[in-house]
């Protein structure tokens, strides 16, 4: 797992807590639900979570398919091409 994969996940995980919390304090001040609600609130917010989790997972970076090397060296012989 790269980098950007790590910091991705836990910033959504942050950002979907922060909703979640956010969730209950409405629904415990302002609206009056049943206690089920709850649960079914926290259960709608993992499943949100897992399923952007899995589709970032999904996308396909091009970065890491050209080999850094391979491509410093078509850089060279490209730009001695030119000369």
């Amino acid at each position: 797992m790269k980098k950007k994969d790590v910091t991705f996940t836990i910033g959504l995980t942050i950002l979907m807590g922060v909703i979640w919390a956010v969730g209950e304090l409405v629904m415990g001040l302002w609206l009056a639900v049943v206690p089920s609600a709850h649960i079914f609130w926290f259960a709608l917010i993992v499943i949100i979570t897992l399923g952007i989790s899995v589709w970032h997972s999904m996308i396909e970076d091009n970065s890491d398919l050209e080999d850094p090397k391979r491509a410093k060296y078509e850089r060279k012989v490209n730009k001695r091409k030119k000369n």
